[in-house]
């Protein structure tokens, strides 16, 4: 399993260049942000290829897809942030799908696989893939729409873009659903990138529930070829943190 530092995470307060050295020296090779307009592209692309540290990831600018009058916004943020990813050399975003508006399911589903529609000849142009993600509404996300990993599987299906995929992340879907194996593992074709915590309290993986190295191994075992971002608040000081995740659940 390939381990993936999402930098807010851990060095917020850092400048982008300095924590993609500190990534480098603690022998992580993929990172992840997610907003960007605090960047200087031209520096942060700098810090990349002297690091040797790939950016794997960052967020579109708009979330709204379960309103169909926001999609014109959404699209025309897929396509500025496919520029800013191009500029990174980024081949994935994450969007998430926005609140539920209160309208009939069945339409806010619809509107979300017709919206990224209207963004796959976009993504396909750029190269890069948009990744939806479900969240838990019990702890984090009050309100947002989508908590359902299958249906979030079926709309990656009905669009059916090899540009348009899942985030699956681990922590939310443990609070949201369980049985966290084989929703990875039957569903591969439909998921591009992994995120992880450990539940209760979103911290570092080793103080959670879930045996991340049972995990991982058997998500490696199905043919998972992708990395997984470790979105947590580190309890531990961040590099500590950082070095201790690598010796617990980098050579799976």
């Amino acid at each position: 399993m390939k381990l993936c530092v999402p930098i807010p995470c851990f060095f917020n307060n850092m400048p982008f260049e300095e924590a993609v050295e500190t990534i480098h020296k603690l022998g992580y090779e993929y990172a992840e942000i997610y907003g960007r307009k605090h960047l200087n592209p031209d520096s942060a692309a700098r810090a990349l290829e002297n690091s040797g540290v790939t950016l794997l990831s960052m967020c579109t600018t708009e979330f709204g897809l379960t309103d169909p009058a926001r999609r014109g916004l959404w699209t025309d943020g897929i396509k500025e942030s496919c520029e800013a990813a191009a500029a990174l050399g980024v081949k994935k975003l994450i969007t998430q799908v926005g609140p539920d508006t209160g309208a009939d399911r069945d339409a806010q589903h619809r509107s979300i696989v017709d919206g990224l529609r209207a963004g796959a000849e976009i993504l396909e142009s750029a190269g890069v893939t948009v990744m939806v993600e479900p969240l838990n509404t019990k702890v984090d996300h009050p309100g947002y729409y989508l908590t359902s990993s299958a249906e979030a599987f079926d709309i990656v299906r009905e669009v059916a873009s090899p540009y348009v995929k899942v985030v699956f992340d681990i922590y939310h879907q443990q609070v949201s659903e369980g049985n966290i194996i084989p929703n990875i593992t039957e569903n591969l074709d439909c998921i591009a990138h992994l995120h992880a915590a450990g539940h209760p309290g979103r911290n570092e993986l080793q103080f959670g529930e879930n045996d991340y190295n049972n995990i991982f191994a058997a998500v490696d075992r199905a043919g998972y070829t992708g990395a997984c971002g470790l979105e947590y608040t580190p309890l531990l000081d961040p590099e500590e943190s950082l070095a201790e995740a690598k010796r617990l659940f980098g050579g799976i």
